[in-house]
């Protein structure tokens, strides 16, 4: 509790004043030097203002960064002698040479006459560099129109800057800690690194074909976009292809071709040409605007910081600590005294649980189609791959690098939001792949058992009752394709489901069946239990993963016929993220256990033992008795091994046991969007972790035929090492031999 003395001035009593006590029994620092001069009181004056609310107003503005509320407290004349800006200049200074992201205060006594008065108060600054700095001051005051206003100068940002002097600080700043995967295969380290490009008129018609495929191998690009790239170029132009680290470069610099331009650069590399660019995000130089906020926390403000992703939720330890020494300079630039010091800490390095190889062959999966995938390790919540489609090359906001003029405006600003993560940001309906949960819904409503059956038809006519449509299952649009073919709809794909089980209703995705149990629901007073199961399997909230910025999606109780048959086939306001339908997957498949999703295997310091290290993270549990659950998973199964589930042609011949659902979700625009979700049931077999998938691909068509073949690729990726065979519409880039760039790492699998 803080004692303040508030002394009322008899002018005799104000002028012995010199030596209060603080509220712990010390002495204050000589809080007046020479005995100040104030006016006497006026005769008949008993009361005056409280100086000690002006103060701690002026303080409480600091604490706050208000530096022009602080501006406004001031004096007439201190305002004529200090100008606003250099007022807010002197401040901003001080506080970030300091590093002061944070100060305390204390008022101690104050001293009042009727037209001056005299506060005293503690400050301690709190420093991220050279620790606490706590000084004792005084602030006078004048009494102007009724209320009192600071006679300001520097002293009272720190007693030493009286008479002109200033702050300096010697930074002692570590080098910036590298990214790796599971594995210990580097992500991001620093290297010497080479921007590639084509001059295209020093190109020999006998050798171009070689550069441009050995480009496109080493790119990551077709060889059809880098003819493009230079096609309408001037034959002295310079056409920026990609950049490589030394080792990267290697062969492609071996050859020595004609109109390859090379241009080697130092700097934080990116590796690869990005492995999952949007997870692990990028450095660059410090925003302006930013640039108060982070010298703040210690910064000199020319280091490279975490825009996004890893780089930016793990800047604390990739940065390491700071260290320096805080001088006080004379007006002439002498130091007058070191005040503090600090040594600095080297920065840790951080080991993703994403798995290299895998997150680079799902990449190369999406070929030109935009969208995402998420792997994750089915019992523990480890991420081990996170795809968003377009990618964008981490290494153009490396100033030092030739091609960042030339590409990262374009990049920036491209259309398509390549620096989104799709992922865990990207907001979709999920279409029929959410049919688990209407079951789910059905089955634990005890209106619907697996066995109850319904005749899966062309058209559901149940809404003419309220006015509604007739709606058409898809197997009716498959049935009109072929017509407008000149064909007849005698395809297992174009004929009628027929009777089925509720089981054989999600192997089959029909439509009428799950707009039947949507509809059922909402008129048997239960028009809140699909939201209410989806919210249960994590729909409609973050899913707590931390290390990247998230979306939370949408989930809402119909309130109308028609939103509720919306709602059972995953269509309507029902809006989720790829991460979040990858962990309910993965719940389904590991027998009903949320796990939170992580993506920090561990923090290794450059010395001692590692911190922050992985623990599988228990979120909750989905709301459905294992003999329900046991049914969806039997019925997911069918999906992908019944000759007639929605997977079984794309998906013929995987060969490790899993189960999945399909999904094609209108998009509003444009084709449907694709979804497949799956997860592996052959842990007790192979002795690797089971994982769970989800997977879409935006405006491409059926799930069936897009978005299944990125699971069969990622599947086979994840227990043989590459694609057993391409996704049938696939290019062919990307399918030379990958090996990943060494560095020198003891590449020893964790998994």
């Amino acid at each position: 509790m803080r004692q303040l003395r508030r002394i009322h001035l008899p002018a005799m009593l104000f002028l012995l004043a010199a030596c209060s006590t603080n509220s712990g029994g010390g002495p204050v620092i000589s809080i007046f030097g020479p005995s100040p001069t104030l006016p006497s009181p006026i005769v008949g004056v008993t009361s005056v203002p409280d100086a000690e609310v002006t103060v701690t107003s002026f303080l409480e503005a600091l604490k706050s960064n208000d530096l022009t509320a602080m501006y406004a407290m001031l004096s007439t004349p201190t305002r004529a002698a200090v100008p606003q800006d250099a007022f807010l200049m002197k401040y901003n200074e001080a506080l970030n040479t300091m590093g002061a992201a944070k100060l305390d205060y204390q008022v101690v006594s104050q001293l009042l006459s009727p037209t001056a008065a005299q506060v005293a108060f503690k400050i301690t600054y709190h420093t991220a560099l050279v620790g606490d700095l706590e000084r004792e001051m005084v602030a006078n005051l004048v009494l102007e129109q009724g209320q009192w206003r600071l006679n300001w100068d520097d002293g009272l940002i720190l007693p030493e800057l009286a008479g002109g002097n200033v702050l300096k600080m010697d930074y002692r700043i570590p080098g910036r800690g590298d990214i790796y995967d599971r594995n210990g295969q580097p992500v991001v380290v620093q290297s010497d690194a080479y921007a590639l490009g084509i001059k295209p008129g020093d190109l020999a018609p006998n050798s171009a074909g070689g550069l441009v495929g050995a480009l496109a191998r080493l790119c990551h690009r077709t060889i059809e976009s880098i003819e493009d790239a230079y096609a309408g170029a001037a034959p002295e132009w310079y056409v920026p292809i990609c950049e490589a680290s030394v080792e990267e470069a290697g062969a492609l610099l071996n050859l020595n071709t004609p109109g390859l331009i090379v241009t080697p650069y130092r700097a934080r590399f990116y590796l690869d040409q990005g492995i999952a660019p949007q997870v692990v995000g990028y450095a660059s130089l410090i925003h302006k605007e930013e640039l108060d906020q982070y010298r703040r926390l210690g910064y000199r403000g020319d280091e490279k910081v975490g825009q996004s992703g890893i780089e930016k939720s793990m800047e604390q330890y990739l940065s390491g600590k700071h260290g320096g020494s805080l001088y006080l300079v004379d007006p002439n630039g002498q130091i007058v005294t070191r005040l503090a010091s600090s040594e600095p800490e080297a920065a840790a390095s951080v080991h993703l649980t994403i798995d290299r190889n895998l997150q680079h062959y799902a990449q190369l999966a999406f070929g030109e189609f935009h969208g995402a995938a998420v792997v994750l390790e089915m019992n523990t919540g480890r991420v081990l791959a996170m795809v968003s489609s377009p990618q964008y090359d981490q290494n153009l906001f490396e100033p030092e690098n030739y091609n960042s003029s030339a590409l990262l405006a374009d990049t920036v600003n491209d259309p398509d939001q390549p620096l989104v993560n799709r992922a865990a940001q990207g907001v979709y309906p999920l279409g029929s792949a959410f049919k688990p949960i209407t079951m789910a819904a059905g089955l634990e409503s005890g209106l619907y058992l697996p066995i109850t059956t319904y005749d899966c038809q062309y058209d559901f006519t149940e809404l003419q009752q309220y006015g509604g449509p007739v709606l058409h299952d898809w197997t009716w649009d498959h049935c009109q394709d072929r017509v407008r073919a000149g064909n007849f709809c005698d395809t297992s794909d174009s004929r009628p489901s027929g009777l089925l089980t509720l089981q054989e209703g999600l192997m089959r995705s029909c439509n009428p069946f799950f707009w039947h149990i949507g509809l059922d629901l909402f008129n048997s007073d239960r028009a809140g239990d699909i939201a209410e199961m989806a919210r249960s399997f994590g729909l409609g909230s973050a899913t707590g993963i931390n290390a990247v910025a998230e979306a939370t999606g949408n989930v809402s109780v119909p309130s109308q016929p028609v939103d509720a048959t919306n709602q059972a086939i995953g269509q309507g306001d029902q809006l989720v993220t790829p991460l979040q339908v990858a962990r309910f997957v993965a719940a389904i498949g590991n027998g009903g256990t949320l796990y939170r999703p992580q993506l920090i295997e561990k923090i290794q310091p450059v010395n001692g033992p590692a911190t922050s290290e992985f623990k599988p993270d228990a979120a909750g549990t989905l709301p459905i008795r294992p003999d329900n659950l046991a049914a969806i998973q039997e019925a997911m199964s069918m999906v992908i091994n019944n000759p007639r589930g929605t997977a079984s042609f794309r998906l013929r011949g995987l060969t490790f046991e899993s189960a999945g659902k399909t999904g094609t979700a209108q998009s509003g625009s444009g084709k449907p969007h694709a979804w497949f979700i799956g997860y592996t049931k052959v842990e007790q077999d192979t002795g690797l972790p089971d994982i769970a998938v989800a997977v879409i691909v935006e405006n491409a068509g059926e799930g069936s035929d897009y978005a299944a073949p990125i699971f069969r690729a990622l599947v086979e990726t994840y227990y043989y090492g590459s694609w057993q065979g391409r996704p049938w519409y696939a290019s062919d880039f990307g399918q030379a031999t990958y090996t990943p760039t060494q560095f020198g790492a003891n590449a020893t699998p964790v998994r």
